[in-house]
C-alpha cells in the first residue's frame, strides 16, 4: 500500500533537487537580441522577468531529471521489493 503522503514526498523531492541543481549546474545565458525577443514574444516587463522564468523553468527540469535518475537507479539496485 502507498503511503498517503507520497505524491507530497515526491513533489517536494523534485524541488529539492532542483535547488541542489542551482548550487551544480549553471542555467543557460540567453544573448541580448535573443532574450528581447523573447520578451516581445511572451509579453513580458523586461528581462529581469524573462530570466527569472527561466532560472525556474532550467532548475525545475534539472530536479526532475536528478529525481528520475536516482529513482531508476534506486528501483534497479538498491530496492528490497524486487
Amino acid at each position: 500500500m502507498k503511503h498517503p503522503l507520497e505524491s507530497l514526498t515526491i513533489a517536494g523531492s523534485i524541488l529539492l533537487l532542483a535547488f541542489l541543481s542551482c548550487l551544480l549546474l549553471p542555467a543557460p545565458s540567453l544573448g541580448l537580441v535573443l532574450a528581447q525577443k523573447l520578451v516581445a514574444v511572451f509579453h513580458l516587463m523586461d528581462l529581469g522577468q524573462l530570466y527569472t522564468l527561466l532560472f525556474c523553468l532550467w532548475f525545475l527540469a534539472l530536479g526532475v531529471i536528478e529525481y528520475l535518475i536516482i529513482r531508476f537507479i534506486w528501483r534497479r539496485w538498491f530496492s528490497l521489493a524486487g
